[in-house]
């Protein structure tokens, strides 16, 4: 629908950022956040990169993004806007407020010349309308470790798990992300101030939990991984049933993994461990002696939206050879809808127009679920949203969009 009133579309300014920043707050339910919490995302936004709609001297809309890097397969790092601190406010619903802020960003992000645009959905059914698609899952799970036991691989017990404060081992902790990023679809390069975001922590999003602990786990005195975690104590007639909630754990090699896992398993007056947004195939879940008392659940993560068709396809690799003719549907961003030539493999890939004849006839929704290989092709064309116009040529594709591991993003945006 059009807008019936004269909304002005605007970059944000620094003077502006505390009202713009009220407009999302009040969007999302108007509980206000603690003062680290806002003092950070300030911090963090990027001024050049957010929008604001105003209706007069009133903000009414909001919509950002952050200058991402994201791993992709074959490990490249790939410029992607990450689109966040998104509203509308209650009074302006239904009044082509979001479309608009959508449209510029989409139109601003092609001029920057990244390929991708990527965001985590409040409400995954807003956005399909704009062309992106869920492409990343998160497993999340309540662990009962009273009848749980975890298997751990040879050299785990060379492994030495400490307690360190947080802020003293930063350092150390991100060195150990960011030699993981490479290895991951999905995961996103922390640029400088990020590494903040991993020990926020609030006293009022604790829910009766302790202030944030660590561990890292060392090999010959290097830190070779570490976990972030809270511990909730509780107490029944029968004894302390204590949980473990896990913010975070990051390990270089399976021992490493194995150590720090069987210390989450292992802490006193505690009988759960709660864990939130891991990889849908992390080792532990290989490890567990019953996989069905873990409780595990699946959830969309990271949606993800082809900017650039040709500059997309030709930035990853593929686990297969390819050589594939798509014909693309775009209705938003026009520029991309025709005919693509994909060829590629392991070392490398092109995609560039073509007048011949398409193989696989799909929109841009099916290539972003499928870009970082944690969407099958097949099954996508199981569901009738993708059309094979040559035999076989939905299997070449598939495969080749496949990815070893699973990708993963380690944290919301």
């Amino acid at each position: 629908m059009a807008s019936d009133f004269a909304t002005d579309l605007r970059v944000l300014r620094q003077d502006e950022w505390d009202e713009w920043y009220d407009n999302l707050i009040r969007a999302f339910g108007g509980v206000a956040e603690a003062a680290e919490e806002r003092e950070l995302w300030n911090g963090l936004t990027e001024l050049d990169r957010s929008l604001g709609a105003w209706d007069g001297e009133v903000c009414v809309g909001t919509a950002g993004a952050f200058s991402f890097r994201l791993t992709v397969p074959g490990g490249a790092s790939v410029p992607a806007a990450g689109v966040t601190m998104v509203s509308v406010a209650a009074t302006h619903r239904r009044r082509g407020v979001l479309r608009s802020m959508m449209r510029r960003q989409l139109d601003d992000v092609r001029e920057w010349g990244w390929p991708l645009a990527v965001l985590t959905a409040s409400e995954p059914a807003i956005y399909g309308r704009f062309g992106y698609a869920p492409a990343t899952f998160h497993v999340s799970a309540e662990i009962d470790t009273t009848r749980v036991r975890l298997s751990v691989p040879p050299g785990t017990d060379d492994v030495r798990v400490r307690y360190a404060r947080p802020a003293e081992v930063l350092d150390a902790c991100e060195a150990v992300y960011a030699r993981l990023v490479p290895l991951r679809p999905g995961m996103v390069a922390r640029i400088p101030g990020w590494e903040r975001l991993g020990l926020l922590d609030p006293e009022s999003s604790r829910e009766g939990a302790s202030p944030l602990q660590c561990v890292v786990a060392e090999r010959e005195g290097e830190v070779v991984g570490y976990a972030r975690f809270h511990v909730k104590p509780e107490w029944d007639t029968a004894g302390p049933k204590g949980t473990v909630a896990l913010r975070d754990v990051q390990a270089l090699d399976p021992a490493a993994h194995g150590a720090l896992w069987r210390f989450l398993f292992g802490i006193d007056l505690t009988s759960k461990v709660q864990v939130r947004g891991r990889p849908a195939d992390e080792g532990w879940q290989q490890s567990v002696s019953d996989i069905r008392r873990c409780e595990l659940r699946l959830r969309d993560s990271l949606h993800v939206r082809l900017v650039d068709v040709g500059a997309a396809l030709a930035a990853r690799t593929y686990q297969a050879p390819v050589d594939v003719v798509f014909e693309v549907e775009d209705d938003f961003c026009p520029w991309n809808a025709g005919r693509w030539r994909l060829s590629g493999d392991a070392k490398g890939a092109s995609c560039e127009r073509t007048e011949d004849a398409a193989d696989l006839a799909l929109s841009v929704r099916e290539l972003g679920a499928a870009y970082l290989g944690g969407v099958s092709l097949a099954a996508l064309g199981a569901a009738g949203r993708v059309r094979e116009l040559r035999q076989g040529a939905l299997t070449e594709a598939a495969v080749g969009f496949g990815s070893a591991v699973a990708p993963w993003l380690p944290h919301g945006f």
